[in-house]
């Protein structure tokens, strides 16, 4: 083999584990594999991301319309009780009415 030997392996293919060339590429393919891992590992994160803001955006759309939903329904009842307040004022005049009239009938 002696001096040619190196320059025939490399030529027909074979390299060693020491080969620099293919350390190299090794570590390159590590490399890849992270970045590809990382890069669905990120792309998981947006996501995840997507759908909390989705989220957030429903509670808030929830909360705005519940708030409305007790506002309309704390006017209705004030309303309520100013109509509640105004019968039971009617009904004690008209039984006074009535007391004075039995009264001014016996």
């Amino acid at each position: 083999m002696g001096r040619h030997g190196g320059q025939m392996a490399a030529m027909d293919g074979r390299m060693g584990d020491t080969d620099p060339v293919e350390v190299a590429a090794r570590r390159l393919t590590l490399a890849l594999d992270a970045l590809e891992a990382s890069a669905e590992r990120r792309g998981e994160t947006d996501r995840n991301e997507e759908a909390l803001a989705t989220q957030i955006h429903a509670l808030g759309s929830d909360r705005a319309r519940l708030a409305s939903e007790l506002d309309q329904a704390t006017a209705r009842a004030r309303g309520l009780e100013v109509a509640n307040r105004d019968a039971a004022l009617r009904i004690a005049r008209a039984i006074e009415t009535i007391r004075s009239v039995l009264e001014q009938n016996d």
